[in-house]
């Protein structure tokens, strides 16, 4: 064989920590039998997979392809033995979605819920990430369905956009900008905000908004929810920028004002990504027309396209 399964993981742990001693300490191997396997595999392959430097280890290209198709088979094996241990518990199939922070907090519990009574038989993982994360593990392998706002492409997946929502200022009723009508996002950089969890995505969208434009944010509190957030508001601990869709829902039994705000940034397209429709499992299949079909109160449905043609 070119590798075994011990190769694979020894080389995911090289490109992690970059250093040959530390990835042969985490796959409890001594460096002699680390560096052993490398040169075998360099060998086999008959390419260079190292470069080593003063400060550790580099993957060259071909090591980096090498990593590519490592993490792919490796995320296979595990969801394999996943999969077959669930079938021990009557589980016959497993979805794993990566989703933004509104999917995760808003929406999903609700469509998860009536999809999941009507197929006892299916398991589902979901777990917040990054947008750009999201779509890397849904190319990868490492999720099945991603729910993204604000990406309508990447090449070689395909993106079914369901509905469009649009972020707006929230503040307490008597606060300056409550009654000031539509405002700019720089005019409330001023006062202090309420800020969600330094990983949710809307936090890292908002920071890297004021980034670019080199300005400050000056949030006063992290928080874990969008119902933390609107708490913090109505106790007028400070302003928030939140999904029109979550700040409707709380303003029904909070006193909260909302602000339109004038950036074109503020419309975001909310999108279900996978490889290819095609090629999920009928349950999966179903899972993903049960999101695109039930669009979150609040948000204005767009028409999904059932063709999803691959973006390149």
């Amino acid at each position: 064989m070119l590798f075994d399964l011990t190769d694979l993981r020894l080389i995911i742990q090289i490109a992690e920590l970059k250093s040959l001693t530390r990835a042969a300490e985490r796959m409890h191997l001594s460096l002699a039998a680390a560096s052993n396997r490398v040169k075998e595999m360099e060998s086999r392959f008959g390419v260079r997979l190292l470069y080593r430097e003063n400060k550790g280890v580099q993957l060259s290209p071909a090591g980096e392809t090498l990593l590519a198709h490592a993490q792919q088979f490796m995320q296979q094996v595990e969801r394999m033995k996943c999969d077959m241990q669930e079938y021990n518990n009557g589980i016959k199939g497993h979805i794993r979605i990566y989703a933004n922070t509104t999917a995760v907090t808003e929406f999903m519990p609700e469509v998860l819920g009536d999809f999941l009574a009507r197929n006892p038989h299916v398991n589902v993982s979901l777990e917040e990430r990054l947008n750009q994360d999201i779509v890397r593990a849904v190319h990868e392998g490492t999720a099945d369905i991603g729910i993204v706002a604000g990406i309508s492409q990447a090449p070689g997946l395909e993106f079914l956009n369901f509905a469009t929502d649009r972020l707006v200022l929230v503040t307490a009723p008597d606060h300056p900008l409550a009654g000031s009508g539509p405002t700019s996002f720089a005019s409330t950089l001023e006062y202090e905000h309420i800020g969600l969890h330094e990983g949710s995505t809307l936090q890292h969208f908002l920071n890297r908004i004021v980034e670019e434009h080199g300005q400050q944010l000056k949030v006063r509190i992290h928080v874990r929810s969008f119902e933390a957030m609107c708490r913090m508001i109505v106790a007028k601990v400070g302003i928030g920028i939140l999904p029109q869709s979550a700040a409707s829902r709380y303003a029904k039994t909070m006193e909260l004002s909302m602000v339109e705000l004038l950036e074109p940034w503020t419309v975001r397209e909310r999108s279900v990504v996978v490889q290819k429709m095609g090629k999920l499992p009928q349950y999966a299949r179903e899972l993903v027309d049960f999101i695109c079909t039930r669009a979150p109160e609040g948000v204005s449905a767009v028409g999904v396209d059932r063709t999803s043609e691959e973006k390149y």
